[in-house]
């Protein structure tokens, strides 16, 4: 190769490189700021800087650099802060938020392009804004009643606090709320203690009832038997009576035959009995008169 085209090749090269140089392409969900010398270069009409959004792009080569920057929304996310509430309880809180750059230059100037740096300054803030709005709290109503509500205040917060970063805050959402390790179990113990309690007062209250009604049904069993013998005894002093009544006009009717009917009666219970009982009666007894005499007389017969 002769000398002129080694030059030739040489500076074609060069002009190659120097080309390849001056070229950068700008990727979908991107942004890129031109810098001279590690300053933002602006527009000196305009006065703002130079904002080039996707697509190939050309720069001075050796004089300008580019910072190409991530504008798709990000996500931060924040675990176990410690936070704490308007009674000086601490809470373990898990959060996290979207946020995305809405200004290049100021993002730049704040951070120095460095996301991790953003991040760190974000959390900051957002922590400074949660213990605002829970220092003013009790944790019944961070856990229940105005969760929602300190979202909305937190967000809102957020984003005035962020645009100082370059950043616009899109939404911040509490994850977790959580007593710290060391608190759980005392804590757990003092419910345990006092669902003891309850269950004990229960137990007790239970048993007083049951004695309480079992003396009252005791005492409504003693009474409705009482009551029962009572109107047994005068059911059978009625049927008592009306059974004397019947046998009073019975034997009124026919004192003869009824006597007769009861001689028999009497005969059956003492010869029909199983006992081997002895029974000494003189033959002319009153007791065997039907058998001496078919009238009924203790004379016998002629």
């Amino acid at each position: 190769m002769t000398p002129a085209k080694t030059i030739g090749f040489i500076i074609g090269l060069f002009v190659l490189l120097l080309l390849y140089s001056s070229m950068y392409v700008v990727q979908e969900g991107q942004q890129a700021m031109l810098l001279q010398l590690g300053n933002i270069v602006t527009n000196q009409k305009a006065k703002l800087p130079y904002i080039m959004g996707p697509g190939l792009h050309f720069k001075l080569p050796l004089i300008n650099s580019v910072k190409i920057f991530d504008t798709r929304l990000q996500t931060l996310d924040i675990k176990s802060s410690r936070i704490v509430t308007a009674e000086q309880k601490d809470l373990i809180v898990d959060y996290y938020v979207k946020w995305r750059i809405n200004n290049l230059a100021l993002y730049f100037t704040r951070t120095g392009g460095n996301e991790h740096q953003a991040n760190l300054l974000l959390e900051q803030q957002l922590n400074d804004n949660l213990r605002a709005q829970f220092g003013r709290r009790t944790i019944n109503d961070v856990v229940s009643n105005d969760r929602s509500t300190i979202m909305d205040s937190l967000g809102k917060l957020a984003n005035d606090s962020a645009q100082s970063l370059g950043i616009s805050v899109i939404d911040v959402r509490i994850k977790r709320i959580d007593l710290p390790n060391e608190v759980q179990n005392a804590v757990f113990d003092r419910m345990r203690t006092e669902r003891e309690r309850v269950a004990t007062e229960h137990r007790f209250n239970g048993k007083a009832q049951a004695e309480a009604i079992r003396a009252n049904a005791d005492a409504n069993a003693t009474l409705t038997v009482a009551t029962a013998k009572t109107e047994a005894a005068q059911i059978r002093s009625l049927g008592e009576a009306q059974a004397a009544k019947i046998y009073s006009e019975a034997y009124s009717q026919d004192p003869a035959f009824y006597q007769f009917y009861r001689s028999l009666e009497a005969y059956k219970k003492i010869f029909s009995s199983n006992q081997n009982n002895m029974l000494v009666l003189k033959p002319g007894s009153e007791f065997f008169k039907y058998f001496n005499n078919e009238n009924g007389s203790s004379e016998p017969k002629k």
